[in-house]
């Protein structure tokens, strides 16, 4: 059963990371939020882990930041992305939607619930 998932995530410090086909993108340090869905936890156990191959933008930028909390969601992975509303690095992690992105700089607003994994 597939479901979604928001990645909340640390970069220390500033960063040009490579991500994939994107090319080079400069980050400011701070909190990012990801937001993905999965078929099943070994998704978010993969998340975890820092010795993976480089398969999505995601994995790129895990490279450099760090995994501070993971909540399950309800609803589907595009529709949760739009209600992010916040500031967002464009085209991150939604090459296969027409997201704007799913990548987003700033703290998780409150009026996000879901059921927290780590």
């Amino acid at each position: 059963m597939s479901f979604t998932y928001l990645l909340i995530m640390e970069l220390s410090q500033d960063a040009q990371i490579e991500v994939g086909k994107l090319g080079t993108i400069p980050f400011k340090r701070g909190t990012y939020i990801y937001v993905g869905s999965a078929p099943s936890e070994k998704r978010l156990e993969r998340h975890l882990r820092k010795d993976k191959k480089m398969r999505w933008h995601i994995d790129y930028f895990l490279e450099k930041a760090e995994i501070k909390r993971i909540y399950i969601v309800e609803g589907k992975e595009c529709e949760t992305a739009q209600k992010v509303g916040l500031p967002c690095i464009k085209g991150f992690g939604c090459s296969d939607c027409r997201c704007l992105s799913h990548l987003f700089y700033g703290e998780l607003p409150d009026t996000f619930g879901g059921k927290q994994y780590y």
